[in-house]
């Protein structure tokens, strides 16, 4: 049947009274943020399919992703190490910049991610990359910057398990709606995002270094029981 308590459905006014709308400590109204966290980038895109296809299509949005699958600069998208790479560019350390990075703003206002727009619907990581090479604008930090203003955030889990993700994102969560697709997965997510794999030779390296310092007496009791540490894994 139809909706009784909204708008949505009969194009009434939405309803005034207070108990519809959440006060904050300061009197002023806030509607809270929905961030939709899935375990993979192809269910965002899956669920982003599926949202175009619902009346709410012109929801502002914004899909929170890795410079993986983002990134649009010719040296760094081909580099092992992206996040480096791009932090140095942004840094300006061998004298370069990012043209990408600061062409962001003519991504993140183009009428097609812009719900006042009439072009405006629902789109995926693949429609914001497109149109970042077609703009030569930065999708990965236009996605952010639509993070302000975005009714409904998609990511995966890490981003909001993750508390060192949060913050380097700017994700606050307090008084927010966190939606999470297949929970069975949360452990396993859980478990990676405090988790580090070394190889032996890693290890090794890093004996042979700890080796040198306490060798040569710089800040031994520091380093000797990392050294033993590396010792007993070995």
């Amino acid at each position: 049947g139809p909706c009784t308590e909204c708008s949505c459905s009969s194009g009434k006014e939405p309803d005034k009274d207070p108990s519809h709308t959440k006060k904050k400590e300061n009197g002023d109204s806030r509607v809270p943020k929905i961030f939709f966290g899935t375990r993979t980038h192809k269910q965002i895109t899956q669920i982003s399919r599926e949202l175009k296809r619902t009346a709410y299509s012109c929801v502002p949005m914004t899909i929170l992703s890795s410079r993986d699958y983002t990134c649009i600069h010719p040296v760094v998208s081909n580099s092992s190490n992206r996040n480096e790479m791009c932090v140095e560019l942004l840094e300006g350390k061998q004298g370069r910049s990012c043209s990408y990075y600061h062409g962001v703003h003519k991504l993140s206002e183009h009428q097609a991610l812009q719900p006042a727009g009439r072009l405006y619907q629902a789109w995926d990581i693949e429609d914001l990359v497109g149109l970042g090479r077609k703009l030569r604008a930065c999708p990965y930090f236009a996605a952010r910057e639509l993070l302000v203003g975005a009714d409904i955030v998609f990511c995966p889990y890490n981003y909001l398990l993750d508390p060192q993700i949060r913050d380097s994102m700017d994700i606050n969560l307090k008084d927010q709606v966190v939606i999470l697709d297949e929970a069975h997965n949360i452990e396993d997510c859980a478990r990676e995002s405090v988790s580090f794999g070394v190889t032996e030779g890693q290890l090794r390296a890093a004996r042979e270094e700890l080796d040198c310092m306490v060798n040569t007496s710089i800040r031994q009791k520091h380093h000797e029981p990392l050294r033993a540490v590396c010792c007993s894994m070995i």
